[in-house]
């Protein structure tokens, strides 16, 4: 069983960084592939970044180049650093934890998730 805790969200400028942290509780942490994804208002939930245990991060193309996942197993949190933030980027990031089965990864534990506002 692992319980995930977000924090980090708030209200911010277009243009501007946020960094989300995801902690977790659990000894196996760093078995679990990690993942964050977001939902706006009237929209389907989107993937948007993966980190693997040791530490490869892969992005959404809509948040390549603005967004870099991170973690530290020894803090047993994950990390989502925002830049270049864009009102489109506005939703409820939620943070998962999951493994890769096959060639998917399915994700069997979710945040309440924290909310991102990013005005224009």
């Amino acid at each position: 069983q692992v319980q995930l805790v977000e924090s980090g969200g708030g209200l911010v400028q277009a243009g501007g960084s946020l960094r989300l942290s995801c902690a977790a509780s659990g000894r196996t942490f760093g078995s679990y592939v990690m993942g964050w994804f977001r939902q706006a208002p009237g929209k389907e939930r989107e993937f948007v970044a993966r980190i693997s245990w040791s530490g490869d991060g892969y992005c959404a193309d809509s948040v390549k180049g603005r967004f870099t996942i991170s973690r530290d197993n020894a803090k047993n949190t994950v990390y989502l650093q925002m830049n270049s933030l864009k009102p489109e980027d506005t939703a409820v990031y939620y943070c998962a934890a999951g493994k890769r089965r096959g060639i998917a990864y399915e994700y069997d534990y979710w945040g309440q998730g924290t909310a991102v506002t990013v005005s224009s």
